[in-house]
């Protein structure tokens, strides 16, 4: 799954992006960019993706992530909800804000793990 998302934003620019490609040697993706409104839906289903994919741990990869709003904060503790039993994401390197956010309103999610 290559897939990016750009739309307009503001005058003359480029706005926010999000460009999602597989994991090499493990099961999951990298994204870049960012997770904002106008980023929402490649998120969602890249959350999608991950709740149905049938093994244990699904990788994140946000290292090149600079933005997670709250509602992409609130769709990832969602998917991870959705998960069975004995299943987590691991969410790598994600910027700081999320990891506050995550804290803040999901603490001790266990099927979330954060690492640096």
């Amino acid at each position: 799954m290559g897939s990016r998302h750009r739309t307009p934003y503001g005058l003359g620019g480029p706005g926010p992006s999000l460009t999602v490609r597989p994991l090499e040697g493990c099961r999951g993706i990298r994204a870049a960019g960012e997770v904002g409104l106008a980023t929402h839906m490649i998120w969602e289903r890249v959350l999608e993706q991950a709740v149905r994919e049938g093994e244990g741990v699904y990788y994140l990869e946000l290292s090149e992530v600079t933005f997670v709003d709250v509602a992409g904060a609130g769709a990832l503790a969602a998917a991870a909800g959705r998960l069975g039993a004995g299943r987590r994401l691991v969410v790598r390197r994600p910027p700081p804000a999320l990891r506050r956010v995550l804290e803040t309103f999901w603490p001790g999610l266990p099927t979330i793990e954060v690492t640096t």
